[in-house]
């Protein structure tokens, strides 16, 4: 068994301290973005960008909750929301009585659609305008295996949940 390092090296903490930077100031920017463009919250677009990426635009909750990376209780209550503004529907499924199913809408398609440009280019001014495609194609590399190792051990919220 290995021990746990009792420091990081200079270069980690900078690499640390620069993705915190990062990550912060881009969700801040593109959580005004879409309260701007859609009204929505980082949580609410990313559930309706997932079930309007859904073949049949629809997903169980839990499904949705671990995708997301939120806790079960919190993403019923964005749901919620949701379905208030009639972005959404939410209903039993028909396959496991237990398990709740979320159905993006035409009013959630069409708040997507309204959405979508201008975060698409708040991300690509953000975050990739200073990188040639070397650089992305990198970054995607790393930050794909840091989340392939984060998910080997998740939280609950991000974990995936065993069907009966």
């Amino acid at each position: 068994m290995t021990e746990a390092p009792t420091s990081l090296s200079p270069t980690q903490l900078g690499a640390y301290f620069a993705f915190t930077e990062v990550s912060n100031l881009l969700r801040h920017a593109v959580e005004q973005q879409l309260r701007d463009a859609g009204g929505l919250s980082s949580v609410q677009f990313q559930l309706l960008a997932r079930l309007g990426d859904s073949p049949d635009g629809r997903q169980r909750m839990t499904d949705l909750a671990d995708g997301v990376v939120y806790s079960r209780s919190g993403l019923t209550y964005q749901a919620q929301l949701l379905e208030k503004r009639g972005l959404v529907t939410r209903a039993p499924s028909p396959d496991d009585e237990r398990s709740t199913v979320v159905t993006v809408t035409d009013a959630g398609r069409a708040v997507l659609a309204d959405v979508f440009p201008g975060h698409i280019a708040a991300v690509h001014e953000l975050l990739f305008a200073t990188m040639s495609d070397a650089d992305v194609d990198d970054l995607a590399r790393i930050l794909g295996r840091a989340a392939e190792h984060l998910r080997a051990d998740p939280p609950r919220s991000a974990g995936t949940r065993r069907r009966s």
